[in-house]
């Protein structure tokens, strides 16, 4: 199959999935209590501290995405695999990593979507604070990385099983320890600590939230994502075959 064919597959693929979250009760729930309990880290530190500012909403948004994340992505391959509609799809000339593709893109923007809104809390800071944009910026490009990292752990866990509450599980538990590792390098040997923290997650991306943008947390972000994505089309090659 031509790259040019196998892009167009992707995004057939990507807009058929976009159109199912958008009709999904699921997606909207998830959607709205990422939202209500973002809000109230922000607006507890906003009304309570009397602090105009995004830090509460950043340190626990890695611990948040890794909830939520798989919660949106958790049918994405389950449920097809559940009613049978996956081999009926994959019996189309169409290849796995097109397959893939198209629902990764589709997951993504659907992270990015249940984001988007936390936007309203910038311009709260403006308006009543003021707020530095260098942190802020860090923080929504970090949150943009992490969320690319999670859909692809999502899409993997959802593909390996037919009930989407498992899937659910295995991704969450995949996204938290890579977020709460580093809380225990204090428990290990030292000769380990350097390795485990360049896993963790939270480390990378608190780096790039404080405004500080190093090649080696992209890398690892970009790895992350590739790694996993990888996984999952040699998940539905088994499947085929």
């Amino acid at each position: 199959m031509s790259n040019k064919k196998s892009q167009k597959t992707a995004i057939i693929i990507m807009k058929r999935e976009l159109k199912a979250y958008f009709t999904s009760p699921i997606a909207y729930i998830v959607t709205g209590l990422f939202l209500i309990i973002t809000g109230i880290l922000f607006f507890t530190t906003f009304f309570l501290q009397n602090r105009a500012e995004l830090r509460q909403f950043f340190v626990y948004l890695p611990i948040l995405l890794s909830f939520f994340v798989p919660a949106l992505t958790m049918r994405i391959f389950a449920e097809e695999r559940r009613v049978g509609s996956i081999e009926t799809l994959m019996t189309l000339p169409v290849t796995e990593a097109d397959v893939v593709t198209g629902k990764y893109l589709a997951s993504f923007l659907g992270t990015l979507i249940m984001l988007a809104p936390t936007l309203f809390y910038v311009v709260t800071a403006e308006i009543f604070g003021s707020p530095d944009y260098g942190p802020i910026i860090g923080g929504y490009l970090g949150a943009i990385f992490l969320c690319a990292s999670y859909t692809a752990i999502g899409i993997f866990a959802t593909s390996i099983t037919k009930n989407q509450i498992i899937a659910f599980f295995t991704g969450f538990i995949i996204c938290i320890v890579l977020t709460m590792i580093d809380s225990f390098l204090i428990f290990l040997p030292a000769k380990i600590v350097n390795v485990l923290s360049y896993i963790s997650a939270n480390a990378h991306f608190n780096s790039i939230s404080r405004g500080i943008i190093d090649t080696r947390d992209l890398l690892y972000f970009i790895s992350l994502t590739a790694l996993f994505f990888t996984m999952t089309v040699k998940s539905q090659q088994k499947t085929r075959n």
